[in-house]
């Protein structure tokens, strides 16, 4: 008998055009259409059934109860936390748009988007519209100006009711569901005019998010952290630091982290990092080896990674010296965001087995680098989740 090698994905999925078309009027207006909440609810109960048609084994909701901040969805992964948290003051004209907290670990302090090391060394692709490696969007960001407090209790509320309502339609068992929530690593990542240091906005953003982790565990779904920071970081401080520095600069985000996860079974907890989902070329990212062990202190049993795209599918391989500790297992990148490519179903096989052969296929949920919506066409995002299924059909069969 065959063991079946589960299937997943990182989180966000392609929107309907009436779903974009409300989160923008919601955005403009500053408050949702009336008929919002039952137009959300319609179209989780639809894309969760997708999923189930495709034949996922661990479902979301697409990330639709994040509001998207732009029709390509950039930023909704982190920016619906905003909406969600009180003591901020939206602004225009950029991420860093007050003095940064004084840097507590490391002396390290990170720059702005536009200062990423990886822009630098491609100045002109960066700039040429015609590439769009990066697209660039007016979005409003905020600033710390007070006391940060969570106040997204109805929010999540109705992503939860919402994602349940999917599950039981299309005949998902609850405890498969999973939520993205935000990192407060990720989160600091905002100006602050309130906080002395920057390990005070960590800590404070892991009291907040806290909030957000227990309602969803205790509703009994699965919590997927989003923390691209702690590899993407790397790549926005200038000059490029020592290994030593930034592993301490990280660190004190994976405490404040496993702070807030205390008391929360791990089981219930996914962790996800990657190294940004811009189409660039991250020449500039950190190696996942030099991070892995702070990565696996996580308090969650689910790791995602990037494991597809051409910069960091070799590292695969960190796995034949890094042992993988007892409760947790892996849920790599298998299809990537990046390429317009659909995997063949034989090379998603192969992928998967690199990791089920080194940690076992029970321990191995296939699945993709980063979220699809919004960064491919939603044709080709939803046939990649088909080649990943088959693939996984074909994995399966080999073990």
């Amino acid at each position: 008998m065959s063991t079946q090698i589960r299937t997943s994905h990182a989180g966000s999925l392609p929107r309907s055009e009436a779903l974009i078309a409300a989160n923008r009027a919601k955005r403009e207006e500053g408050r949702a259409p009336a008929d919002f909440g039952e137009l959300l609810r319609g179209s989780v109960v639809e894309i969760v059934a997708r999923q189930r048609e495709l034949g996922l084994s661990e479902p979301n909701d697409g990330e639709y109860g994040h509001t998207m901040a732009s029709p390509l969805n950039f930023g909704a992964w982190w920016h619906y936390s905003f909406e969600r948290t009180g003591g901020l003051e939206l602004a225009e004209g950029g991420l860093y748009n007050a003095t940064p907290a004084p840097a507590a670990a490391g002396g390290l302090e990170l720059t702005s988007f536009e200062q990423r090391r990886d822009r630098q060394a491609f100045p002109g692709a960066y700039r040429d519209e015609a590439e769009a490696i990066h697209p660039r969007h007016n979005i409003a960001f905020p600033t710390i100006v007070g006391p940060l407090t969570y106040t997204g209790q109805e929010a999540v509320a109705a992503d939860i009711a919402d994602l349940k309502a999917g599950l039981a339609a299309a005949g998902y068992e609850e405890s498969r569901g999973f939520l993205n929530s935000l990192a407060p690593g990720s989160a600091a990542r905002i100006g602050n005019s309130h906080y002395a240091t920057d390990e005070e906005v960590v800590w404070a953003w892991a009291d907040v998010l806290r909030e957000e982790y227990l309602a969803i565990t205790e509703a009994g779904l699965i919590v997927q952290i989003d923390d691209p920071s702690i590899a993407e970081s790397w790549d926005q401080i200038s000059p490029e630091p020592s290994y030593a520095d930034y592993r301490a600069y990280i660190q004190v985000r994976i405490d404040a982290l496993n702070h807030a996860l205390r008391g929360i079974d791990p089981q219930r907890v996914r962790f996800h990092t990657c190294w940004g989902s811009w189409h660039g070329p991250h020449t500039t990212d950190i190696p996942f080896a030099e991070i892995v062990d702070q990565v696996l202190s996580v308090n969650a049993a689910g790791l995602t990674f990037e494991g597809a795209n051409a910069r960091h599918e070799h590292e695969w391989r960190i796995w034949e010296d890094t042992a993988l500790p007892d409760g947790k297992y892996l849920i790599p990148g298998i299809v990537s965001h990046a390429t317009n490519v659909v995997e063949h179903p034989e090379l998603v096989a192969e992928r998967i087995e690199r990791y089920a052969r080194l940690v076992g296929p029970e321990r191995v949920v296939a699945s993709t680098d980063c979220g699809l919506g919004g960064r491919i066409h939603p044709e080709i995002a939803f046939a990649k989740l088909a080649s990943l299924v088959e693939g996984a059909r074909l994995a399966s069969a080999r073990f």
